[in-house]
């Protein structure tokens, strides 16, 4: 229900209209004044003001200034005699929504507040979508403290407004489409389409009619127009993830893209005209694709322009905390549970783990935790066998090369592994194993790993 607040200094005229529109169902108010329209635009909030123009102490187009800039009322409705019809006009220029002429009818009174209303009403949820996508996508939906997050967040808040193109690198996993987004919502473009697309999941004879659009006849079975999604997108952005598994032909045509800014439809002779901001990412090493003959040099120089790196999880681990609870929060009201926490051994266990899958892996970890939790609490139930066994204890890594490694060679790696894991703490390092304090040490010492300078302090 909107809410309508008449200002007129004619006790008449002022009774009328309100009692019109509460008839009509609206919540109708009404003030003899300016001063008191403002006093009430404060506490009531109006969707639409219905003032006089010619009053006592204060006019309208004064009042309409100040309630605009005071209380942001988004629709004003000037009434004014057939006389100052050009003063209407020039309010109308100074952000008025329309004017009536007295003496008023019922029909065009109720008809102009309904247009005012329903224009109030699509700002509002235009402006709910906003605060969604940005909320979601923006650089609040980025997660995390650590000093890489902030980084990223830092480079987002830089290019968001920037007409650069993006490259984003990170293994699979690490949210690159989620920092496409935050750049794209963040930005000045973010009223305009935002288009992903995964390059890896679409057959080389497809990518190019998906990206370009074709025209009629172009290829068999091609019987009406269809538009790429860089025409579709056009004035906002397109995301092409997994840009390391484009065909060098498509390369050739997404640079001139980047270089012209203009397309062809397959099949077509026009060039169309395109403003398009493109932001790739890979979990490929381009420079290697490079040198391998895989990818285009000249592309690789104009996407990345401005490189932003997506640490991996495992490199990231202060942030599983607070990423763990936005996911419980997530799938709690995607799920309709109540569950209030994560068990201090299954956060633990997080901390441990080495995560390859990344972000992507804890977030499915914790959907299946809160879809099968039968208490108000997920524990290590909870989460059986979602840790990959034992890496879930210890979240030390061995690489063993194809020679294979000797015993002690294999025990001197996980030593260090776990020093490293643990800050150089021989207790803690200790503990991750499963060792006891003396046992760790005395493998240390005679594995010869003295000069790691590790600290002894114990821990609890």
């Amino acid at each position: 229900m909107a809410v309508i607040l008449v200002v007129d200094d004619e006790p008449l005229q002022r009774d009328i209209l309100a009692r019109i529109l509460s008839d009509a169902g609206y919540e109708a108010h009404s003030s003899d004044s300016g001063e008191g329209a403002l006093e009430l635009a404060a506490s009531l909030n109006p969707d639409v003001v219905l003032t006089d123009l010619k009053m006592k102490r204060m006019n309208g187009i004064e009042l309409m200034e100040r309630v605009k800039s005071e209380n942001g009322v988004p629709a004003i409705i000037i009434m004014t005699a057939f006389g100052s019809v050009s003063t209407a006009v020039e309010a109308m220029k100074k952000g008025a929504f329309d004017y009536l002429t007295k003496p008023l009818e019922k029909e065009i009174v109720l008809l102009t507040v309904k247009r005012a209303a329903n224009m109030v009403e699509i700002l509002r949820k235009n402006r709910e979508l906003q605060s969604v996508l940005y909320n979601k996508f923006g650089v609040e939906g980025i997660i995390g403290d650590s000093r890489g997050v902030r980084d990223v967040i830092n480079l987002v808040k830089k290019v968001n407004d920037r007409p650069v193109t993006v490259l984003i690198l990170g293994e699979s996993g690490t949210g690159k489409e989620l920092v496409a987004r935050a750049i794209h919502y963040s930005g000045s473009r973010s009223t305009k389409p935002f288009t992903a697309l995964n390059c890896a999941s679409i057959p080389e004879s497809l990518l190019e009619s998906e990206l370009f659009g074709y025209e009629p006849g172009a290829f068999t079975g091609a019987g009406a127009r269809k538009t790429g999604l860089f025409e579709a997108s056009n004035g906002g952005t397109v995301f092409l993830d997994e840009i390391g598994d484009v065909p060098p032909a498509i390369q050739s045509k997404i640079l001139r893209v980047l270089q012209e800014k203009e397309i062809r439809r397959l099949g077509g002779r026009e060039t169309i005209k395109v403003d398009v901001r493109i932001i790739a990412a890979t979990n490929k090493d381009l420079q290697k694709e490079i040198k391998n003959g895989g990818f285009r040099e000249d592309l690789y120089y104009r996407l990345r322009i401005v490189t932003i790196g997506l640490p991996p999880l495992r490199q990231r681990k202060e942030d599983i905390p607070s990423l763990t609870g936005y996911f419980l929060e997530k799938y709690n009201k995607e799920f309709g549970r109540r569950i209030k926490k994560v068990n201090e051994s299954v956060l633990g266990a997080f901390m441990d783990y080495h995560w390859p899958g990344n972000v992507r892996q804890l977030e499915a970890v914790i959907e299946r935790a809160v879809l099968i939790c039968d208490t108000d609490t997920i524990m290590p139930g909870d989460i059986k066998g979602e840790l990959g066994g034992e890496k879930a204890k210890t979240g030390v890594d061995i690489e063993i090369p194809e020679g294979g490694l000797v015993f002690d060679e294999l025990e001197k790696q996980l030593l260090k592994k776990a020093m490293a894991r643990t800050g150089g703490v021989a207790a803690r390092a200790a503990k991750l194993l499963g060792m006891s304090y003396k046992t760790f040490w005395y493998r240390w010492e005679k594995l010869t790993l003295q000069d790691s300078s590790p600290k002894k302090e114990e821990v609890s």
